[in-house]
């Protein structure tokens, strides 16, 4: 360590003293104690000359500054000038400087030509030649790269590397284990989670713990914090009544950190700016109620909005992220955004990968397997700006059901209480509209639309401005500009018809409409609108087929509460807006998007999903302890049904959601694993896909294989159609629902879901 000046501090091992605690007496005994005392490291003298160089580089810049605006900084440089002895300043530390450069110059000729033995941190002497041990083949590589890069990043001096091969090996044997452990040195396990004792996590009513976690510096957060308010008295209803329902099973509290990425000064945070100008507020929605969710079931939450935040909360040393943390994850999961996964990934190095299990993604528009394998995604042109992350997809947690390759995330949708359902019904207005769109762009192009609704309805719009009425709007639209969330919610209750243009995709606000007993009118989209001709889908990680502006209401609601309908077709758009007039609709929510159905399903994702463990590979028919009694497969087929189950007398493995829950079917050809499920009644589910990935599952369909082969393939397992050959998937993370091919039927892995919960299977709970 070095002495300062002041004494009221010390230096750390690979720290720079700021210039004003130095003076030329420090810089000469420094030399003198690290170098005259010993060959302690080669590094040393290289490092008094650097933080010379820094010295002169900071003196320079403080003696040019001569506006007015930097005079403390002057007065600053004027102090450090006393303090240094300044006669003669600049030309003696130029001089030590030098001397100094030459001395490591000198000094590292002379190690290299002589037999003198190197130092390690704790004073053992020993050669430190690189080990040649076959189980650490890069160690070599990596000493090779440490030498030239080591300075590269300061991280590496925080963990003691100094420039000797000997601090090299003791970094990357105890750091990053690229080089087996040093004899002369104690022996250091790999980090793993810290082992703290098991709690239970016990459901909370109160919200207060939790606002003054999220804060309010900003007015997104703000927005946060009404909504939490607001759906306060729902929550705790909601928590009351699963907890009933869950009465008797433990549940394991967890460590959850959430970093809200797109929410970060780094990343912009553009959404913040256009709350109350009309901009997109779904995410906000989304990540209020995720929050709700984690501290309603009781689990210990941390918040972070900032990156300075993020490193402080996961251990990250100082630098530019090149190296792992400083102690085991301290969480056992993240949830954040894309966003936030690249800072993750920028300032963890190598903890990255290794604790990248943890993590979960919240993506609003999901994230398929052909997208999410960087190597395949390159190779077959499925490389995007958001995905080739290399998760398992069930990682991707999403707004919307939309693929079950990843997991259903949600939201909610506030509830009404029956004295809200009676004036409903009593106030509901027969012929009063709302048009679905903030932005008047969404309004361009529809006045003939407009005209044929305004024959039946008195047409109402929320479109934000700020001094003069949009243009876009016609003059018969009664525009109330950007309402608060209570106002537009009365609004709704009075309403009989919410109507959509096609634009924003997939938001929460059809779900508030159906909610406060309005029909959602909706377009239908001929073709389905995707990556390949949607430019607002293009660089997206899916390949999802959209068929109208909010496919979740379409399929999952339907009529009477949700009618799609050509929009090109006048006669067809004028006959649903009749039909809707003729319709008496109640006021409805999904069970999933209410308070207890998303309580419910991340409770069940937080204790049965781990994406850290390892299963073991799936056993063969040919070991004889495959099955008990030895039969030839553990499937059995149902009756009257080409669909295999799991045997009941077949102890399964160990797998959530359970095996029990498996329904086989062979695809026919042009057709992906989701539709194959969704025309059976049922959900594919991509937890099965390794154990039915081999032969005794083509078997029990009937596949009639005339060979096997293991191939990276996004719609494997599968039967090419035409040579009856039989493919399985050698790459795990390619296991796809979503994947389509014209030349194969697919084996597809169905399960059962809950009636309003189609993320959990019937025996998931």
């Amino acid at each position: 360590m070095i002495s300062t000046a002041s004494g009221n501090r010390e230096c750390q091992s690979g720290e720079f003293c700021r210039p004003t605690d130095l003076t030329v007496v420090d810089v000469f005994c420094l030399i003198g104690q690290r170098v005259l005392g010993g060959l302690e490291s080669r590094g040393v003298l290289r490092k008094i000359s650097d933080m010379l160089e820094i010295i002169m580089k900071r003196i320079d810049t403080l003696s040019k500054m001569s506006n007015s605006s930097e005079s403390h900084r002057l007065e600053e440089l004027s102090s450090a000038l006393h303090r240094f002895q300044p006669v003669g300043l600049v030309e003696r530390i130029q001089a030590i400087a030098q001397n100094v450069s030459d001395m490591a110059v000198r000094l590292e000729q002379i190690l290299k030509n002589t037999n003198i033995p190197a130092r390690g941190r704790d004073g053992v002497t020993g050669q430190c030649d690189v080990p040649k041990d076959p189980r650490y083949p890069d160690c070599a590589s990596k000493v090779d790269w440490m030498r030239a890069r080591w300075t590269s990043d300061p991280c590496y001096s925080f963990y003691g590397v100094d420039g000797s091969d000997c601090s090299f090996l003791v970094y990357l044997s105890e750091v990053e284990w690229f080089c087996p452990p040093l004899a002369w040195k104690n022996q250091s396990s790999h980090p793993t989670s810290s082992s703290l004792p098991k709690r239970q996590a016990y459901f909370r009513s109160d919200l207060s713990l939790l606002l003054e976690r999220v804060g309010s510096g900003k007015e997104s957060l703000s927005f946060m914090r009404r909504r939490m308010r607001r759906l306060a008295a729902q929550w705790a209803a909601a928590a009351r009544r699963l907890d009933e329902r869950l009465r008797g099973q433990y549940r394991e509290q967890k460590r959850i950190l959430v970093h809200v990425g797109f929410l970060t000064e780094e990343s912009g945070d553009v959404f913040s700016p256009k709350v109350l100008k009309g901009g997109p507020l779904g995410e906000m929605v989304q990540w209020a109620d995720i929050l709700t969710t984690l501290h309603v079931l009781g689990h210990n939450l941390k918040i972070s909005l900032s990156v300075k935040e993020l490193q402080g909360s996961l251990g990250v040393p100082p630098g530019r992220g090149s190296c792992p943390l400083t102690g085991p994850l301290p969480f056992d999961l993240i949830y954040t955004d894309y966003h936030g996964l690249q800072q993750m990934k920028q300032h963890m190095g190598l903890s990255f990968r290794q604790h990248r299990c943890h993590i979960r993604v919240i993506d609003t528009f999901g994230t398929e397997p052909a997208y999410n394998n960087e190597e395949y995604a390159t190779l077959h042109g499925y490389r995007t700006n958001w995905g080739y992350w290399n998760l398992n997809c069930k990682q991707y947690m999403t707004m919307f059901p939309h693929t079950p390759d990843n997991s259903f995330m949600g939201f909610v949708t506030e509830e009404l209480n029956q004295t809200e359902r009676f004036n409903i019904r009593r106030g509901k207005v027969n012929n009063m509209a709302v048009v679905y769109g903030k932005e008047a762009s969404m309004w361009k192009g529809e006045e003939k639309l407009l005209t044929i609704l305004h024959r039946y309805m008195d047409i109402h719009g929320t479109v934000y401005y700020e001094a003069q009425r949009p243009p876009e709007v016609p003059a018969f639209v009664r525009n109330h500009g950007l309402l608060p969330q209570q106002e537009l919610q009365q609004l709704l209750r009075k309403a009989k018809l919410f109507l959509g243009f096609g634009f924003p995709y997939e938001g929460p606000a059809p779900l508030e409409a159906i909610a406060n007993g309005c029909v959602f009118l909706q377009p239908k989209f001929s073709p389905p609108h995707s990556s390949l001709n949607h430019e607002f889908f293009r660089g997206k990680p899916t390949s999802r087929e959209v068929s109208s502006q909010h496919p979740y209401t379409e399929q999952y609601i339907g009529k009477p509460h949700v009618i799609t309908v050509d929009f090109n077709n006048s006669q067809e758009f004028e006959m649903a807006v009749q039909d809707i007039l003729k319709e008496k609709v109640e006021p409805f929510i999904p069970y999933e998007y209410t308070c207890e159905g998303m309580l419910e399903r991340v409770n069940a994702y937080i204790q049965h999903q781990d994406f850290c463990r390892h299963s073991s590979p799936f056993p063969t028919a040919n070991e004889s302890r495959s099955w008990p009694g030895n039969p030839p497969t553990p499937f059995l087929q149902l009756p009257n049904s080409t669909a295999l189950i799991w045997a009941p007398n077949i102890t399964a493995p160990a797998c959530w959601p359970p095996l029990s829950a498996l329904r086989l079917f062979l695809s026919s050809e042009d057709s992906s694993c989701v539709k194959t499920c969704q025309d059976a009644g049922l959900i594919c589910e991509p937890s099965y896909f390794p154990f039915i990935n081999n032969m005794e599952a083509f078997n029990g369909l009937n596949a009639q294989c005339e060979s096997l082969e293991a191939e990276k393939n996004h719609v494997f397992p599968a039967v090419q159609v035409d040579s009856r050959e039989c493919f399985q998937q050698k790459e795990p993370l390619l296991f796809s629902c979503a994947g389509v091919s014209a030349k194969h039927q697919r084996l597809c892995p169905c399960r059962d879901y809950l009636h309003g919960q189609v993320a959990l299977c019937r025996d998931c709970l």
